[in-house]
């Protein structure tokens, strides 16, 4: 990721979302606007590419090298749309848990700070 600084743009500290709120919004974001929009863009290329791999297909036992690698294109872009859709689902929790995590580690440290020391009864 490249900062681009104190004046804003990608990788600023202005894009942290770091309340609570914040990651709420950014999670419920990737929720209902990213990951569907994502989705349908992952499946707008199905038919289309269904469509071209049978138009260069084998017929009476000819076809075209291209309906294959269309195929083989189509499986990997397939396994890239589900790969970001699970890193999407994968942030949005982390986005969820980040502020229980914080909460729980802040509550055990304080707890283990606060035990009796065998020194305090010196």
């Amino acid at each position: 990721m490249v900062d681009a600084g104190p004046h804003g743009g990608p990788g600023s500290a202005r894009d942290l979302a770091s309340s609570p709120a914040e990651k709420r919004a950014a999670a419920l974001s990737i929720e209902t606007g990213i990951a569907p929009g994502t989705r349908r863009a992952g499946e707008w290329a199905d038919e289309d590419t269904a469509a071209a791999v049978t138009a260069f297909g084998a017929r009476d036992g000819a076809g075209w090298l291209t309906s294959a690698a269309l195929r083989k294109a189509h499986h990997r872009w397939t396994d890239q749309v589900r790969d970001l859709m699970d890193r999407l689902s994968t942030e949005r929790d982390a986005l969820r848990s980040t502020n229980r995590i914080l909460t729980s580690t802040d509550l055990a440290t304080g707890s283990t700070l606060r035990e009796i020391s065998v020194l305090d009864g010196f």
